[in-house]
């Protein structure tokens, strides 16, 4: 949803104000400059005090938010997704495939940007106690104060994932007088920021109680459901593996208490019915996120709201991630050579869906086309398909987006979905299955919920695809592969995998699988998670070559398919090798060119150089901390291992 009460930022502006005034006063900053707007104004009332809390948000935003870097540069390379085919940029490109260094270009703004959102979150959370209305128990104060700390949680968790020890500033700055500091272990950071959503899920109302309680209108502000969303997932982080400064991976001894807390957290969540799945898995993505309308089972439950048209406070969700659109061919016949990314069409389409991660959808899991495009977007709309090594992901894509639509602009207001329901359903299970070793019949229920949604709500199809398992081990695979195919191309799996311990598993062996599926034509398993399709792993038996249906080619009436925007798109299975006939089908025209292949040598070219190539364990699990932070630093900070 994108009320325009919260991003349509006609607030900013005034916030931008507050918050210069609020920073102006810091005298470490300019001793000799007055204050614009004294602190004590700005937490006069509750109006004023409002403005300073979604100035709060505004970090999570932009460039160097959610708007494309963290989204979208460092969440990858994974066992889904490769970042952009390229190396030695000192860009995003070595960001992707584990090359960076602490001069990297793409680190330092969106590392000091997560901390200028917990500066302003810390001045709200020192403020805001002193106010009359907070004192007098004003439901509002109270709801302002417990965003600020869950937004400073959030800014938390996305240093420490990319970053690991980080320093802990749980005062403003003006107040603790301390511009050197060193790092504090994540695990006692963690303790805290759990201590403090705690709190705050008894500050703020849940989503259907917020006009009651406060008489705000719904916007994408948090509720307790993000609260404990959030609590849960940073749980599940604090009882996870990790990369610590002495080189080691490790987890805290006492995890399951930990996990105890997710559990308890996304039960309450369930048994709330404030949330629900949405029955369409596609009108998520398609009607709710690109649509820009209101999702009525309230699925996204925490995201971060985008727009402005700017790179400040909007995103470049669409154009950079997903398939490029704009070109226009009037006219093909079935002799036509149609290039894969002709030089005419727009979009980065940076992010390439891996041909493993494809395969390990079953032929009837309606996500895998939500989650990948395999086709670019012509100007009247109609697609021309792409070959396997240029699959996109497809959750954010331009001919979805509408209210308004695509334009020449690189920013589209397209959200940042951060947590969805059926995260809470699988953390739920995940948490079960750990705590009981092996999972209970509520668990089981909670992942099915998940899983059968993805079979377009079809128990018999579901069922076909294998049964849950019920064993600790086979349940933990099986969620390791649902959980990938269930939030695939939404910044979720390096994470995961870092805190299951697999990321190098992962990264390592979905190389070899890249190779293998070129060499003998069908896929493998992995020991990390539950296997793909049966069917995938018979020998030789997927398609080396894809044809496509496109409007105005010989014998195919002009604009027939032009509004397909999945699978049926293409005229032969994806899951079995294609007859030679239907090159002479004269309604067909072809990706590349009549020996256009799927399956072959482009495998190696682009994935076989790019992929991974990097990574090294106990050493790639994290970033390196930006040169300029530990130069500025005062000799406080120490570079993160091995960098």
């Amino acid at each position: 949803m994108n009320n325009k009460y919260f991003k349509g930022l006609t607030i900013l502006s005034f916030t931008f104000i507050i918050l210069s005034g609020l920073y102006s006063c810091q005298k470490f900053l300019e001793p000799e400059t007055p204050s614009l707007i004294s602190n004590t104004t700005v937490y006069n009332n509750v109006f004023t005090a409002k403005m300073a809390v979604l100035g709060v948000y505004s970090d999570l935003s932009g460039d160097q938010g959610y708007g494309i870097r963290v989204s979208c540069y460092y969440p990858y390379d994974n066992d889904e997704t490769m970042g952009p085919a390229k190396l030695g940029d000192n860009d995003r490109g070595d960001i992707a495939h584990y090359n960076a260094t602490a001069l990297n270009l793409q680190l330092y703004a969106p590392y000091v940007q997560m901390f200028e959102g917990i500066e302003r979150a810390n001045l709200c959370i020192y403020n805001i106690p002193k106010m009359t209305a907070f004192l007098s128990g004003n439901a509002e104060a109270r709801r302002l104060y417990g965003e600020s700390l869950t937004l400073r949680a959030q800014y938390y968790l996305e240093l420490i994932r990319n970053w690991g020890d980080v320093p802990a500033q749980f005062l403003p700055s003006e107040v603790s007088n301390n511009l050197f500091i060193s790092a504090t272990n994540r695990d006692t950071i963690y303790n805290h920021l759990l201590n403090d959503l705690a709190i705050a899920e008894s500050m703020v109302p849940w989503k259907s109680q917020i006009s009651v309680v406060t008489g705000d209108k719904p916007d994408e502000r948090i509720t307790q459901g993000a609260i404990r969303a959030l609590r849960a997932r940073i749980a599940l982080y604090r009882g996870g593996y990790d990369l610590r400064q002495n080189g080691s991976i490790s987890r805290d001894p006492n995890y399951k208490a930990f996990y105890q807390i997710a559990w308890n957290e996304c039960d309450t969540i369930i048994k709330s019915g404030e949330h629900t799945l949405n029955a369409d898995y596609k009108a998520l993505f398609k009607n709710y996120v690109c649509g820009h309308t209101l999702d009525p089972n309230n699925e996204i439950i925490f995201q971060v709201a985008m727009g402005g048209g700017g790179g400040a406070t909007d995103s470049k969700l669409g154009t950079y991630d997903g398939p490029k659109w704009g070109g226009y061919l009037p006219s093909v016949t079935a002799s036509t050579t149609l290039p894969v990314s002709p030089s005419y069409l727009t979009g980065s389409s940076s992010l390439l869906m891996l041909p493993t991660y494809f395969y390990l959808f079953d032929v009837n899991d309606v996500r895998r086309d939500v989650t990948i495009a395999p086709y670019n977007v012509m100007a009247d709309y109609s697609k021309v398909g792409t070959k396997i090594t240029a699959l996109n992901d497809g959750k954010f894509r331009c001919d979805w987006v509408s209210n308004p639509g695509p334009s020449s602009s690189l920013y589209w207001g397209l959200n940042w979905p951060l947590i969805r329901y059926s995260d809470v359903l699988l953390m739920f299970a995940e948490a079960d299955n750990e705590i009981n070793n092996g999972p209970s019949t509520t668990a089981i229920s909670a992942y099915e919920k998940v899983r059968l949604r993805g079979f377009g709500n079809n128990p018999a199809k579901m069922a076909a695809a294998g049964a849950t398992p019920t064993d600790y081990s086979g349940f933990f695979q099986a969620l390791v592969r649902e959980r990938s195919l269930e939030f695939g191309g939404e910044g979720i799996r390096k994470y995961d995998l870092k805190r299951w311990g697999l990321l190098g598993t992962a990264i390592f062996q979905t190389q070899k699988n890249i190779a293998s599926l070129l060499t003998n034509k069908y896929m493998s398993s992995t020991t990390y998670m539950a296997p793909p399709p049966a069917y995938t792993m018979a020998g030789a038996s997927l398609p080396t070559s894809m044809y496509f249906n496109y409007p105005g080619s010989a014998g195919n009436p002009a604009n027939q398919k032009s509004a397909v925007d999945d699978s049926t798109l293409w005229v032969n299975s994806f899951y079995s090798k294609s007859s030679s006939s239907l090159a002479n089908t004269p309604t067909i025209a072809l990706p590349l060119s009549n020996k256009s292949s799927w399956i072959g040598s482009g495998l190696t070219s682009t994935f076989g150089s790019y992929f991974g190539s990097g990574f090294k364990p106990n050493h790639s699990e994290l970033f390196p901390i930006p040169q300029a932070v530990i130069d500025a630093s005062g000799g406080a900070l120490k570079q993160n291992n091995g960098y």
